[in-house]
């Protein structure tokens, strides 16, 4: 819609857009979608004036308001939006201000009305920004046509814009995820941003804010530090002491108190998450070395491990022997078998064959009962026994693919960057959400991603503002450490990636759904429907109409198989 009379132009998208602030919009509108019960469903209204408008505000009628959440896409820097040799799979490759942030909008309910009006903003001149309005959609919810009718006033009640956005429910519910996904959780984080101490009760608030914001975006693994997490931790350096295991070191001798872990694994069960990873064992890119540890030895707290701890020895291996034992006690006793999964190093390379064998030598018969995971992207450490449950990166899994590995899990981090699904900001939304669709075909079991709440530079050398520094300190490329900021209120804010990446789930859940329905081999037709080579990790449509055709079909024929009408 164009208001002649104001300058001021709206467009409803798919949530698949990125809006540029500097920028011309280049996607179709998208007025109508459909959706599943027990599915959140998201798009945009893009807005632009000709001139400085002040006091503007927004306002939603709808049937079902109590369902809706509007939000404003925000903008942040970006001075590494991608290496020198990316693929031609980006939106842009300049530094500038990126949407990303979903920074919360108030609105109060207009008594007598089926209306909600927000809160004043500032719409300024000749810039393109978004609303991001979400509907969740309930187990419960009559199937139906629900219009969403968004006007946009000036302070004096002159309107200034209205769109309307007709979603379609489908009565049929979304199937509870199966895949395993973590992004990793990094408690020091919180305790460093927010000025507080490690597990005072201010701390431990934090935490449960942020795991519940995990745990609804499809997030229900958590890394748990038993030690402070040996990861991107400069050689020598240190991170925060996050230890949930207690220790007292008695000569060789020592003894385990699990009362923090208890309540970590309490707290995170009653937030929804149903898996635990346990931080690893041995320090990254090696296992040469032994995470932090800090023991009561005489009843002083003293460092016993470290970097100063040759991980081979005979001292760290008979603390391990001893420690496992307990640990894998206290889970059994609490019902967590099935559950818990270990690590032993994080991203070895082939010249670390050797020492990461010799760790995985060492805890291999205490953890006989439980999968050990790690990130590594070389086939031989699974040839060789090494490592029991390989997470290839989704540019190396063809390998392990090919090799009929079963139960595979995959992730990506900065360096997955070429022709493969990611999420960096300068990527178009369709390669962060085209994951759910691979991971289908492929039936991959888990999905790791290192970066939930990562606010330091590499190594953590230093803290940094995520709203200002998105790279890492010029590490990585923005996009690839963090998926949330720090609200003010400690509350997350949410950011469009994560948001979309929900979708690729929510996507995986639909396909399996209908797989249940009319069979795979007819599903996996319709996933490779209108492409020119078959679907893989490295060859995968860059359309987002594709997408979201593909996921209209899908909604289509569930609804057909359930006998529904139309």
């Amino acid at each position: 819609m164009q208001n002649s009379n104001t300058g001021f132009e709206t467009v409803l998208l798919s949530s698949l857009s990125k809006v540029f602030a500097d920028g011309e919009l280049e996607d179709k509108p998208c007025t109508s979608g459909t959706a599943l019960r027990k599915e959140v469903f998201s798009f945009q209204l893009a807005y632009r004036s000709a001139r400085l408008l002040k006091q503007v505000t927004v306002r939603l009628v709808s049937d079902i308001l109590p369902n809706i959440s509007v939000r404003t896409v925000g903008l942040v820097p970006s001075e590494l939006p991608c290496y020198h040799d990316h693929d031609d799979n980006v939106l842009r490759s300049s530094p500038g201000l990126y949407p990303d942030p979903l920074l919360p909008l108030r609105f109060t309910a207009i008594e007598g009305s089926a209306s909600f009006v927000s809160e004043a903003m500032n719409v300024y001149p000749a810039q393109w920004r978004s609303l991001w309005i979400s509907v969740d959609v309930t187990e419960d919810m009559p199937q139906g046509s629900y219009p969403i009718r968004l006007t946009m006033e000036a302070e004096t009640g002159e309107q200034l814009a209205e769109e309307t956005f007709d979603l379609t429910v489908i009565g049929a519910a979304l199937p509870e995820q199966r895949l395993i996904h973590t992004e990793w959780f990094h408690t020091d984080c919180l305790a460093t941003h927010y000025k507080v101490d490690v597990f005072n009760e201010e701390h431990w608030s934090l935490i449960e804010r942020y795991v519940q914001t995990a745990v609804r975006h499809g997030i229900n693994m958590i890394l748990t530090p038993l030690f402070t997490p040996p990861l991107d931790t400069a050689v020598g350096g240190e991170r925060p002491t996050v230890q949930l295991v207690d220790v007292q070191k008695d000569g060789d001798t020592y003894t385990f108190g699990f009362a923090r872990l208890l309540r970590w694994v309490e707290l995170c069960r009653s937030s929804g998450v149903k898996y635990f990873e346990f931080s690893h064992l041995f320090t990254q890119w090696g296992a040469k070395h032994a995470p932090k540890i800090i023991a009561a030895v005489d009843g002083e707290a003293k460092q016993i491990f470290g970097w100063e701890t040759d991980a081979a020895g005979e001292a760290y291996a008979a603390f391990l022997r001893q420690l496992l034992p307990e640990l894998t006690g206290f889970i059994r006793e609490h019902g967590l078998e099935g559950s818990c999964y270990f690590h032993v190093s994080d991203e070895p390379h082939l010249d670390h064959l050797e020492s990461y064998g010799k760790a995985s030598a060492l805890v291999r018969d205490l953890l006989a009962d439980f999968p050990v995971i790690d990130a590594l992207s070389d086939y031989a450490f699974y040839e060789k026994g090494l490592v029991r449950k390989p997470v290839p990166s989704n540019d190396h899994i063809g390998t392990f693919i090919e090799n009929g590995v079963p139960d595979l899990w995959t992730y990506y981090c900065c360096l997955q960057y070429k022709q493969v699904s990611n999420r960096f900001f300068n990527m178009p939304s369709v390669r962060n959400r085209m994951m759910g669709w691979q991971l289908y075909k492929y039936n991959i079991e888990g999905f790791l991603h290192w970066g939930y709440n990562f606010w330091y530079t590499q190594h953590s050398l230093k803290q940094i503002d995520p709203y200002r520094v998105t790279d890492a300190g010029g590490a990585f490329p923005s996009g690839d450490s963090f998926l949330v900021y720090p609200g003010e209120d400690g509350y997350p804010v949410e950011s469009v990636r994560l948001s979309v990446f929900r979708e690729a789930l929510q996507d995986l859940r639909a396909l399996q759904l209908l797989e249940r329905l009319i069979g795979r081999e007819r599903t996996l037709a319709l996933v490779e429907e209108e492409l020119l080579a078959p679907l893989t990790f490295t060859e995968a449509p860059a359309d987002l109409s594709w997408l979201l055709r593909r996921r209209a079909r899908v909604n289509a024929l569930i609804r057909e198989a359930a006998g529904q009408a139309v």
